[in-house]
């Protein structure tokens, strides 16, 4: 039986909380671009998840 969890988003870091509220998954909430960065790749390889860009300061890392 395959218990693994797919299509769902795992996480979000975002220049902007007034953008994002609150649901099913954590929001992290950075000061640069830079950092957004940083803490999207460092999520997406430790979940083992990709990262998307929404171009509005909000990334999401998901699981396909």
């Amino acid at each position: 039986m395959d218990t693994a969890l797919r299509e769902i988003i795992l996480a979000i870091v975002t220049l902007y909380p007034d953008k994002v509220r609150g649901g099913g998954c954590p929001v992290f909430c950075v000061s640069s671009v830079e950092e957004q960065n940083r803490v999207s790749l460092l999520l997406a390889r430790t979940l083992g998840g990709l990262v998307h860009d929404l171009e509005n300061g909000v990334y999401f890392i998901s699981k396909h």
